[in-house]
């Protein structure tokens, strides 16, 4: 309700200037008193009315007027436009802030078409984190994650805050292997070990001395992880970079990247060009907005070749083509009483089955990935229970004989940003557009590996080269090459 001042208000009893019926009375001449009274009246007019409609630029207010999008709109110019707003996204942000050197020095702004995070592959994972990859490069994310993760109120601690609780379970992974993979899985613990990664072999015996509740029949080695490795909360690490990113100055706007002006004229002889504007569409809405930048980082995840498939940029620009394509995985969760107990790790079957404890009180959760020609359609994210009970439920029920009698929960499904060329990350300049960067395709591991993949790619815009970690080998070159970087060690 607005709150009209005091001045505005009619006088008891009447109208305005008096009763029907009766005589006007002649009016006093208007005082000094009278006027300021009166301003005075206005003044909070106007301050109800500002208190009442939409901070726009803030994404404030409860009532937005018919035809206006929904939260804050895009600035008309960034410095660096990052096309995605998912825990990779926000953390290019984060440390690009922490890497500028001083306050304020450069504008950046966060793309999100999904604000809710309803379809975000980030809130939809299992949340793991493990060091137990075969490719060196991922290892080293891992380990630097690791460290981010365990010092997190360090890095991302906002003032006057709570403290961070990413609800870290330090249970490890355990990867089994049959005897035709034994000398593989081996040598990449070697490979772990050299990277600094704490992991052990344990023999079938060890195994089943350590898990009593597991049936080790058909496993020849197993790997676990000893330190550093276990399951955590997505969407607590994706508000604590969101939020710690907007405490040092980022922007963010609801709305979805769908075109592009570039420095691109002629483009049959064309070898580069630059991004000059990036076209963001408002949400529920034919308008867009122009923002005119300097760098854009494409970390749009799954979606991340969609958006070079936007208008604006010439095809002969976008080659090679990113490999990087939505894949629809189900996450499963069940009850059983008899299950295995506090220390339950991570456990990646033989067949590939995965699963985890969900808190202390016999859940579980876990899934599978589909063979390549049973990929599920992406078109939504509804699930298949006739997967769990066909394909994942006998797998685990005969690695775990108490599984038998689980009582299914629930499920749900979200998207790995899969990239069929080798199932590892697109990181660094893009080799055609000059201006625009590449955060994507990490197959699954994106979340675990998002502190450090958000510090490179940083280090990149902001100095010029990797730092922390020399990460070069994960760049476009590669496509352009035809030469894959296998990871085996994906779930």
């Amino acid at each position: 309700m607005l709150r009209w001042g005091r001045a505005l208000r009619p006088r008891r009893g009447g109208a305005p200037g008096g009763a029907p019926g009766r005589p006007l009375r002649t009016a006093a001449p208007l005082s000094s008193d009278i006027f300021r009274e009166l301003g005075r009246g206005l003044g909070r007019l106007g301050q109800t009315l500002k208190d009442q409609l939409p901070a726009l630029e803030h994404g404030a207010g409860g009532w937005t007027p018919p035809g206006t999008p929904a939260g804050p709109r895009p600035p008309e110019e960034a410095d660096v436009v990052v096309v995605g707003g998912g825990v990779v996204g926000w953390s290019v942000a984060f440390w690009l802030k922490a890497l500028e050197g001083r306050r304020h020095g450069m504008r950046v702004l966060v793309v999100e078409r999904d604000p809710t995070y309803s379809r975000a592959s980030t809130v939809l994972s299992a949340g793991g984190i493990r060091q137990q990859f075969s490719l060196r490069e991922n290892i080293q994310m891992s380990r630097f994650s690791a460290s981010f993760l365990r010092n997190i109120n360090e890095h991302l601690g906002v003032p006057n805050e709570p403290p961070i609780d990413i609800q870290f379970q330090p249970s490890g992974y355990l990867f089994l292997a049959p005897p035709q993979r034994a000398a593989k899985l081996e040598a990449t613990v070697r490979l772990q070990r050299e990277e600094g990664a704490q992991v052990a072999l344990l023999s079938p015996t060890q195994l089943k001395a350590k898990f009593p509740w597991m049936d080790t029949e058909d496993v020849a080695v197993a790997s676990y992880g000893l330190e550093d490795e276990g399951w955590f909360d997505p969407w607590t690490l994706l508000n604590a970079f969101r939020y710690k990113a907007m405490s040092l100055g980022v922007h963010s706007c609801s709305g979805e990247v769908q075109g592009f002006i570039t420095s691109a004229e002629d483009t049959v002889s064309l070898q580069t060009a630059r991004i000059k504007y990036v076209h963001i569409h408002m949400p529920d809405s034919l308008e867009y907005q122009p923002v005119t930048c300097a760098i854009v980082i494409n970390a749009a995840g799954a979606w991340a070749e969609e958006v070079m498939g936007a208008a604006g940029l010439p095809g002969v620009l976008c080659q090679p083509p990113l490999p990087i394509q939505p894949r629809k995985r189900y996450v499963f969760s069940w009850h059983c009483p008899n299950g295995p107990g506090f220390s339950c790790p991570f456990l990646i079957d033989t067949t590939g089955a995965y699963f985890r404890r969900d808190g202390i009180a016999g859940n579980y959760l876990g899934g599978m990935s589909p063979p390549e020609e049973d990929e599920p359609d992406t078109s939504d994210l509804s699930v298949d229970h006739d997967f769990f009970q066909e394909r994942v439920w006998p797998r685990l029920a005969r690695r775990v004989p108490a599984f038998e009698s689980l009582r299914p929960r629930g499920a749900w499904a979200g998207f790995y940003d899969y990239n069929a060329f080798d199932r590892n990350g697109v990181l660094g300049r893009h080799p055609k557009l000059e201006n625009l960067f590449l955060a994507a395709g990490f197959s699954g591991h994106g979340l675990q590996h998002a502190p450090a993949v958000g510090r490179a790619v940083a280090e990149l815009v902001v100095k010029g080269r990797y730092e922390s970690l020399d990460l070069r080998r994960l760049g476009c070159r590669r496509l352009v090459e035809g030469e894959p970087l296998e990871e085996d060690g994906v779930v």
